[in-house]
C-alpha cells in the first residue's frame, strides 16, 4: 500500500480533509503509485506522454491524442444525477436515488487502478478570492496521464491555491478511473459506464472514459452540474452553459459584458471568440471571456456579476478556419501546449486536420490517418477525399489555456466577476426568429430561456420544422427539476436592481432558396450593438408580440451589402408561425412540475398578443 499521507505532506497538500479523501479512494481503486501533481509538473508530464506514446507530436509545442474509437463525445445517456431525495428527480437530470447507483460505480471502480499511478489534481474553477471561491474549489483524483494534462489546461491547478482555501473542508470530491476501455459493453445492456454527479453529497463519481466531459471532472461535472446544484443550494448564484464576452467602444469607453446560451451548432463559440468586422474595428473590439460556462451572482451594489470559472478552452475544431473563428486558430498556434483530439494526424509530418479546417483535403494522403488512426492512403480511391467517409471525428477537439486566446479580455481574473448587461440566447432555426429581438421583462427574459431551441439536426432528434428544446441550453447538464431551476431563477433577478435586458439572435434564417439571409460571424456584433443602444434608450425599435425588433436604420450596417427585401425579412415576425410555436411551446412546458406561476403568465401574455397581432 502507498503511504497517502507522506505522499500529500511531501508535496505541500496538509489538508487533513484531503488526506481522507484520497486514503479512502486509493484503498478502493488500488493503485500502485500516488502523484500529487501542479501546473508547474506540464512540462515533465508532457514529456512522460509522448515517451509512452500516450500522445504524438503536432508541431512545435503542440500535441495530438487519439481515444478509443468508442469513447468520443460526452454520454448523456449514462451520465446521471444522484441525490437521496426523490423530489429532486427532473425531466432532463437522469435521476436516480444515491443508495442505488453509488454502489454500482464503486463496484466498478474496485481495484480498477491497479498497476497505475492516482494522480491527485488539486484545482479551482474560479480565480482565488473570488465570493464563489468556496464552490469553486475540487480535487481530481484520476488514472490517466492524459486528463491531467488537459485539466492543466481547463482549470487553474496546483497546491498553493488548494491550500489557501478560506474553508477547507468545501471541495468536490471527483473521482476518474479509466476502466478497460475496449470491454465496457459501451452501448449495449451490459454497459459498465457510468458519470455520476452525488449533487447533495458533492462528489462525483466517473468510470469509463479518458474523454473530454467524461473524464474533465471540473468542467461539465463541477463547473455545470454540480455548480447548478451548489448555486440553487446555497441561494446564491446560477451555473449556466453560457458564453461570455465584453464589447468595448474605443469612442467612448464604455464596455458593455454580454452572456449567452446556444444549444448545439448555434454558433456559440464563434460569437465568443469573434472579432469585429473590418469597417467597425477601429472603434469596436470584443474582448473573451469564455465560450462554455458562465456563473452568475448578485453583487453587493445590486448588479448581476458574472465570470468564466474555466481557465481554458475545449472546442470544436470541426469548422474552425481563418474566416470562422481566427482567434480560435490563433489559440493553437505552435508553442501554446495546445492538445488536439480526434483529429486528422500525419505521422510524417506530425501536422494535424480536420473537415473545414480549409476548403478542401490535403493534396497528399501520404502519411494521413484518420482520426481512428487508419491510413488514408489505403482507402479506396473514391473514399479518400470523400466527405461521406470522414477524416476528424466530428466533435474533434482541442484544449488550450485561456492565456493562448489573442482577445482574452485583461479582466478575465478578476475575482469580483464584471457586470452583466446583458443575457442573449439563440438557436439554429430558418425561420420564425428573426435577426435579433430585446425582451425587456425579465419574468419574459427566462420564459424565452426555458423555450430556447434548435431546428432538429438528424431524423432521431425531432420532426423536421419543430424545435428541440434546451432550456437555458442546459438540457444535458441540469442537475435541478426544471420548476426549481426556473424559480431560483427568478428569485436571483429578483435581487438585481440594475437588471440586465435578455435578448433573442439568430444568424441562420435562409431564403426560399436555402441561402443564409444573415453573412454571420464577425458581423455578428452589429446585432449585439443594437441591443446595448437599445438597453442605453439610444434606439426604440419596433415592438412585436414576442419583443422588440431593430427598425431598419437603427442597425449599424456600415461596410455591409444588404438590400431591403432581405432586411424586412430578418426583422420580421411570422405570426402565424408564432401561433403553431406558442403550442408547441406549451406542450414542452408542461412537462415541468411545479413551474412558476410567473413563467406562466409570461407564456399566456405572449400567446395574447399573438392572437391580437
Amino acid at each position: 500500500m502507498v503511504d497517502v499521507d507522506k505522499v500529500l505532506d511531501e508535496a505541500g497538500l496538509k489538508n487533513p480533509h484531503v488526506h481522507e479523501f484520497v486514503k479512502h479512494w486509493a484503498g478502493v481503486t488500488q493503485p500502485d503509485r500516488i502523484e500529487v501533481v501542479s501546473a508547474s509538473d506540464d512540462a515533465r508530464l508532457l514529456q512522460e506522454a509522448l515517451e509512452a506514446g500516450e500522445l504524438e507530436p503536432a508541431g512545435e509545442g503542440l500535441y495530438y491524442s487519439q481515444s478509443y474509437h468508442k469513447d468520443t463525445a460526452r454520454s448523456e445517456e449514462r451520465t446521471i444525477v444522484a441525490t437521496s431525495d426523490p423530489a429532486d428527480k427532473g425531466v432532463y437530470n437522469n435521476w436516480r436515488h444515491a443508495d442505488e447507483i453509488k454502489p454500482v460505480v464503486i463496484g466498478n471502480m474496485t481495484g480498477a487502478s491497479q498497476g497505475k499511478t492516482m494522480y491527485v489534481i488539486p484545482y479551482l474553477m474560479a480565480a482565488p478570492g473570488s465570493p464563489l471561491e468556496a464552490y469553486a474549489a475540487g480535487i481530481e483524483l484520476t488514472d490517466n496521464r492524459n486528463v491531467v494534462l488537459q485539466m492543466i489546461r481547463m482549470a487553474r491547478v496546483g497546491v498553493d491555491l488548494f491550500e489557501n482555501l478560506n474553508d477547507p473542508e468545501s471541495f468536490v470530491r471527483a473521482v476518474h478511473v479509466t476502466g478497460d476501455l475496449e470491454n465496457l459493453g459501451q452501448g449495449t445492456p451490459d454497459d459498465k459506464r457510468y458519470f455520476v454527479t452525488v449533487a447533495d453529497e458533492r462528489t462525483i463519481l466517473h468510470f469509463g472514459s479518458s474523454y473530454g466531459g467524461n473524464a474533465l471532472l471540473g468542467k461539465i461535472a463541477h463547473g455545470l452540474r454540480q455548480a447548478n446544484w451548489d448555486g440553487w443550494a446555497s441561494r446564491k448564484f446560477l451555473a449556466e452553459q453560457y458564453m461570455l464576452i465584453a464589447i468595448q467602444d474605443k469612442e467612448t469607453g464604455k464596455k458593455y459584458h454580454i452572456a449567452g446560451g446556444f444549444p448545439s451548432a448555434s454558433g456559440k463559440t464563434n460569437l465568443a471568440m469573434m472579432v469585429a468586422p473590418g469597417v467597425l474595428g477601429d472603434r469596436y473590439y470584443v474582448e473573451f471571456f469564455g465560450d462554455d460556462i458562465a456563473w452568475l451572482w448578485v453583487g453587493d451594489d445590486g448588479k448581476l456579476y458574472g465570470m468564466n470559472p474555466e481557465f481554458g478552452v475545449f472546442g470544436v475544431a470541426i469548422d474552425t478556419n481563418a474566416i470562422t473563428n481566427p482567434n480560435a486558430l490563433a489559440a493553437v498556434r505552435e508553442g501554446t501546449g495546445a492538445i488536439f483530439t480526434n483529429t486528422a494526424y500525419n505521422v510524417n509530418t506530425h501536422e494535424t486536420w480536420w473537415e473545414g479546417k480549409s476548403p478542401d483535403y490535403p493534396e497528399d494522403v501520404e502519411g494521413w490517418r484518420d482520426w481512428k488512426g487508419h491510413l488514408i492512403s489505403e482507402r479506396p480511391a473514391d473514399e479518400q477525399r470523400s466527405k461521406a467517409h470522414v477524416w476528424a471525428h466530428p466533435n474533434c477537439r482541442f484544449t488550450s489555456t485561456m492565456t493562448n486566446v489573442p482577445n482574452e479580455s485583461p479582466d478575465y481574473n478578476d475575482p469580483a466577476g464584471v457586470p452583466i448587461d446583458g443575457i442573449i440566447y439563440g438557436g439554429r432555426t430558418r425561420d420564425r426568429e428573426p435577426l435579433i429581438r430585446a425582451i425587456e421583462d425579465p419574468a419574459e427574459g427566462v420564459y424565452d430561456g426555458l423555450t430556447l431551441g434548435a431546428e432538429a439536426t438528424a431524423a432521431a432528434e425531432g420532426v423536421a420544422g419543430q424545435l428541440r428544446y434546451d432550456p437555458m441550453s442546459m438540457r444535458p447538464f441540469l442537475a435541478l427539476p426544471e420548476g426549481r431551476y426556473a424559480q431560483h431563477w427568478l428569485d436571483i433577478l429578483d435581487q438585481v436592481t440594475d437588471k440586465p435586458l435578455f435578448a433573442h439572435v439568430n444568424w441562420f434564417q435562409r431564403d426560399a432558396d436555402g441561402g443564409y439571409l444573415w453573412p454571420g460571424y464577425s458581423e455578428n456584433l452589429r446585432a449585439l450593438l443594437w441591443m446595448m443602444d437599445f438597453r442605453e434608450g439610444r434606439v426604440t425599435g419596433t415592438k412585436t408580440p414576442v419583443g422588440v425588433v431593430p427598425t431598419k436604420d437603427e442597425l449599424n450596417l456600415e461596410g455591409l451589402e444588404i438590400d431591403d427585401a432581405t432586411l424586412d425579412q430578418l426583422l420580421s415576425i411570422d405570426v402565424d408561425r408564432w401561433k403553431q410555436e406558442i403550442g408547441l411551446r406549451e406542450e414542452h412546458l408542461k412537462q415541468f412540475g411545479g413551474l412558476p406561476e410567473r413563467i406562466w403568465e409570461a407564456h399566456r401574455r405572449v400567446a395574447q398578443d399573438l392572437d391580437e397581432a
